[in-house]
């Protein structure tokens, strides 16, 4: 359900109508950071860099730093959002056109919000019997869930999509620090498993002198050779995380059933398609999204 829905959540990151509303809004359309940090971080409020590279984690404090907060001082939170439901609503509707105004396009969002519901709500998580404390340790997730439902079912479905990857997110940055694995060595212990090559991980800013010695301490503990790669203990610990995460990313799918989440996944197989074969992502990322 990941793979289905990360990529219709990550086109607001890189499409041209996402980038037209950024720059309406001030913001320089140069390069994507200045509204990625906005777009992401505004659920939060106008929080500060500290609060924003906690809740995203894998983020170089000091790249964080150059846009925050900075990005409020182009556009307030409220702003924003507003921005960003305009930016979801244009990208949509220029990739998959008159697909979002179908029958099918409403029942996949409602059953999305479902498990978005559900995936916030303690008593879901309990119930579901699945992993999971519903907001509890989840700023980004809980953040998302607290914003108005949009009324238009394709922007509700974004929403919906947003709140799930946020509350994987947050499950995931939980599952990494259990394993004892800071920031960078998250990246560089990923990147050690064939995630995708170094230079891609270079997005997230740190230097190669941080990169480095977090690669010197994952070798201390054994889980990188000398040439950086994986060994089976690393394999084990990555794996590990991967399994963690899953498992506290079960809630909202173990609430929502069998019957509905297959059905969902059915609906969902036509704008991922799209979404996925637009070249709009890159083809080289460090979120694992899949390609045609």
């Amino acid at each position: 359900m990941w793979h289905l829905l990360e990529p219709l959540h990550a086109l607001l990151y890189y499409s041209p109508e996402a980038f037209g509303e950024a720059a309406a809004l001030g913001y320089d359309t140069a390069e994507r950071w200045p509204a990625y940090f906005a777009w992401r971080a505004a659920p939060l409020g106008a929080a500060g860099p500290d609060r924003v590279a906690s809740a995203f984690y894998s983020f170089s404090p000091a790249m964080v730093a150059r846009y925050v907060p900075a990005a409020w001082e182009t556009a307030g939170p409220a702003e924003v959002l507003a921005g960003r439901l305009r930016a979801v609503d244009r990208t949509y509707r220029a990739l998959l056109g008159d697909l979002v105004d179908r029958p099918e396009f409403a029942e996949a969002a409602t059953l999305a919000r479902r498990a978005a519901e559900a995936a916030v709500t303690a008593d879901a998580a309990v119930a579901s019997g699945a992993v999971g404390y519903g907001a509890v340790g989840r700023p980004l997730a809980a953040a998302n869930a607290g914003l108005p439902w949009p009324e238009a079912p394709h922007l509700a479905l974004w929403q919906a999509a947003t709140i799930l990857r946020e509350h994987r997110g947050d499950g995931h940055v939980a599952a990494l620090a259990a394993a004892s694995l800071d920031p960078v060595e998250a990246l560089v212990s990923f990147a050690a498993v064939g995630a995708a090559p170094e230079p891609v991980f270079a997005s997230r800013g740190w230097s190669a002198a941080e990169w480095t010695a977090a690669r010197e301490r994952l070798g201390a503990r054994g889980l990188v050779d000398p040439e950086g790669a994986a060994t089976e203990a690393g394999r084990a610990l990555r794996a590990g995380v991967e399994r963690r995460t899953d498992e506290l990313a079960a809630a909202p799918w173990t609430a929502l059933g069998p019957d509905d989440t297959a059905r969902l996944a059915d609906l969902l197989g036509g704008p991922w398609l799209a979404a996925i074969g637009s070249g709009l992502l890159p083809a080289e990322n460090t979120l694992g999204i899949g390609k045609v």
